[in-house]
């Protein structure tokens, strides 16, 4: 079975293509192509694919106006059918699928249909990165190309198994009921991806499977994981909470917004605006938010460059501890995303000096320059630590597949447990 699966942005569209087997629950399959989009809506748009499907690696390159995300994935498809491409035609794509962000009152793996874009609706101000461009992009394709199934992987889902009292916010009742206003988690096809290889690769102990996911990297997240599902995670109600993000503040105490409004004159959409673009790793260092320009500003002398990194490095180590509490002790930890995979010096500071907790990273292994799925951890050290590149789209894809296979429904989030 042949599943798309979409990655949008405002001006951008980006997919992998995967062939996968057919039956529920069914691992394996592989990708046959990747590609994407850039500049929808400009004069020009490069269209751009990479495919392997006849055995050699092929690079598909066109420029042509692109006006909108309906076009893109037809411009998209076109290359793809191309001769020598991995579809001979669109008919053997059996559905597109999205890794889409925030539901709200729907979660999990659904069809697109009006309800779904209407509950994500609601919940664009909380996403207002994401969820728009979404709503947009899944109205105009379900309009253009009603042929072709149109899937939402909401990343809330994979938290849909965390307990209410690490869901809960001290709020008033009416709030998590009526507004589900509650800790709802993201990154899930991340750390689900996490959850499954640590599965394999992390023996259990008596107490099951403990395993702590640190998806870092533009944005961030942390997850506690008992058995493969997710008990915990730093992020909030909004993608905007957490640890400190690549221009966002991550958790941040609302009242300080009354202060900062008061002294500055400032208002409430501008001081948000600041939070969620002019903050995290890249307003605090006034530098960069990518922390290999932040590393190397650090190594060179650039004291505010320093202080962000260890900030960023404090915050995953107070998610990591309240985790180990949380779930009795680790039997795993995880690195994934692009500051996860390829900083040694970022995990080697999120676990120093834990060698009594039986954590301890062997630091050859974690200085080798090596791409790919690897064990970094000390071997006397009783907790595994591995460092594992994640594949969001794969798990996109595979939910998609099973969904059409058996109809998935949604959860139920309205309850205050749970997401």
């Amino acid at each position: 079975m042949k599943i798309l699966v979409a990655n949008l942005g405002s001006t951008s569209f980006k997919y992998r293509l995967f062939d996968l087997p057919e039956s529920r629950g069914a691992v394996g399959g592989r990708e046959l192509a990747r590609g994407g989009v850039e500049r929808i809506g400009a004069a020009e748009s490069r269209v751009y694919a990479s495919t392997s499907a006849g055995g050699e690696p092929t690079k598909l390159e066109a420029v042509m106006p692109v006006p909108d995300h309906a076009v893109a994935l037809k411009a998209a498809l076109d290359q793809l059918t191309a001769p020598g491409g991995p579809l001979a035609s669109v008919d053997e794509v059996a559905a597109v699928g999205f890794k889409a962000v925030h539901g709200g009152r729907v979660s999990g793996v659904v069809r697109v249909t009006a309800d779904v874009l209407a509950a994500m609706e609601e919940m664009a101000l909380v996403a207002p990165a994401h969820n728009p461009p979404y709503v947009r992009a899944m109205r105009l394709l379900g309009e253009r190309m009603p042929q072709v199934p149109l899937v939402a992987a909401f990343e809330t889902g994979f938290h849909a198994t965390i307990p209410a009292r690490n869901a809960l916010y001290a709020v008033p009742t009416e709030w998590a009921e009526k507004h589900l206003v509650k800790r709802w988690g993201f990154h899930g096809a991340s750390h689900r991806f996490v959850a499954e290889r640590m599965q394999e690769l992390v023996p259990a102990g008596p107490r099951g499977r403990r395993v702590i996911s640190c998806h870092l990297g533009g944005s961030s997240s942390v997850c506690w994981i008992k058995d493969g599902a997710s008990v915990g995670t730093s992020m909030g109600m909004s993608p905007q909470s957490g640890l400190p993000q690549n221009n966002r503040a991550g958790d941040f105490d609302p009242f300080a917004l009354v202060h900062v409004a008061k002294a500055t004159g400032k208002g409430f959409e501008q001081l948000l605006a600041e939070l969620s673009s002019q903050s995290g790793l890249a307003g605090m260092s006034g530098t960069s938010g990518d922390m290999r320009d932040l590393e190397e500003a650090a190594a060179a002398g650039n004291e505010r460059a320093r202080v962000a990194i260890d900030v960023y490095v404090a915050s995953i180590r107070h998610w990591l501890g309240a985790g180990i509490v949380e779930l009795g002790g680790l039997d795993g930890v995880a690195f994934a995303g692009g500051i996860g995979e390829n900083s040694p010096l970022t995990r080697a500071a999120v676990l120093a000096g834990l060698d009594d907790l039986g954590i301890a990273v062997d630091p050859v292994a974690n200085d080798v320059k090596a791409a790919g799925e690897r064990e970094i951890g000390a071997k006397p050290a009783r907790v595994k630590v591995w460092v594992i590149p994640t594949n969001e789209e794969l798990i996109v894809a595979r939910q998609t597949r099973d969904l059409l296979a058996g109809g998935t429904a949604h959860s139920n989030p309205s309850k205050t447990g749970g997401g």
